[in-house]
């Protein structure tokens, strides 16, 4: 199959590799449909995850069809539209009883395009099919859904819930890239009273308008005093910094 393998910092290609395969009784293999690139993928091509090592396919985040199974994997089989996450869960262990799959003890957490080979080919392996592959209707378009692989997920959870959106709050975004414009559409989902969006970039600026931003702010421009006026001088009430 072909993939994009890492090969030290900032060198890659696409080239040829061998299709992966069930190993464990988890796994199932992906065909992949629709990836994305994250900016972790760029710090990686930096140098700045050194635990990835060179050959590594890179890529966590994907929309595809189940092709293989392994015996245990009961959730999905071949044939099944799926949105993998890009969040291994084994689980069994402690985190992942607890719902912070993140930090899996088993095998898990962030392991594709980390430790294993990722998404940014075309088949990928997924260990702890059950938990980490996520059947989708047929009226979602791949090209939605691959956003909830990590993007959305990483703007509510870390953005809105850590930040404790409550219905009315003013709502700072500081920067408007993929995550950035996520948190807009998550805090609007918490009935925020404002979202005030700022960055550097006009086109960022506009798109962050077309999400549901109600104040945008050129970063260059002393926005703190925007958000002033805009709060009569109480400031955010949930700032997040994307």
């Amino acid at each position: 199959m072909r993939a994009l393998v890492y090969h030290g910092p900032g060198e890659s290609s696409w080239t040829t590799v061998p299709d992966p395969d069930v190993r464990d009784p988890g796994d199932a293999v992906v065909r992949v449909d629709v990836t994305t690139i994250c900016g972790t993928d760029l710090h990686i091509l930096k140098g700045d995850v050194p635990e990835v090592e060179p050959g590594r396919v890179l890529g966590h985040e994907a929309v595809g069809e189940v092709v293989e199974t392994g015996p245990e994997v009961r959730t999905v089989r071949p044939g099944d539209r799926v949105l993998v996450s890009c969040i291994s869960a084994c689980g069994r262990c402690r985190y992942c009883r607890e719902a912070a799959y993140g930090q899996c003890r088993g095998g898990g957490g962030w392991v594709l395009g980390h430790t294993i080979d990722g998404t940014q080919a075309e088949f990928v392996r997924v260990p702890f099919a059950d938990l980490s592959l996520h059947p989708l209707p047929g009226a979602v378009r791949s090209e939605d859904a691959v956003l909830l692989s990590d993007i959305h997920p990483t703007a509510y959870e870390v953005g809105v819930l850590k930040g404790g959106v409550a219905p009315g709050d003013t709502v700072v975004v500081v920067g408007a890239g993929p995550i950035g414009l996520a948190a807009i559409v998550a805090a609007g989902l918490f009935s925020s009273g404002r979202v005030v969006v700022v960055d550097p970039a006009a086109g960022r600026l506009r798109a962050a308008r077309e999400v549901g931003a109600d104040v945008v702010a050129d970063a260059a421009e002393e926005p703190e005093r925007l958000i002033d006026d805009v709060t009569g001088g109480m400031g955010a009430d949930v700032a997040i910094e994307a």
